[in-house]
């Protein structure tokens, strides 16, 4: 009832400043592992096969192989700096 109270009609809470943006430990890891040196080499190769790909009409080449590399690169790199940040 007490939590009914503090709501407002449109269902957000009265008062902003109790409101904390969560932000999610792994996206920030993420994206500061896709600016190491590997991953970014991983991502340019995984840019080119887009590019390549996208600019034939009639191919059966898919960028699987090099999407996988990228995301192996990049959950590598998590791995070994994610549970440092984690409570």
């Amino acid at each position: 009832m007490v939590f009914e109270e503090k709501m407002v009609m449109n269902g957000e809470p009265e008062n902003e400043e109790e409101e904390q943006e969560m932000v999610d430990p792994l996206e920030t890891v993420r994206q500061k592992c896709e600016e190491t040196e590997h991953c970014l080499n991983t991502q340019e190769r995984l840019e080119q096969c887009e590019t390549r790909v996208g600019s034939r009409s009639s191919t059966e080449e898919d960028c699987t192989e090099e999407l996988f590399d990228f995301l192996h690169a990049r959950d590598h790199c998590v791995a070994h700096k994610l549970f440092h940040s984690v409570k």
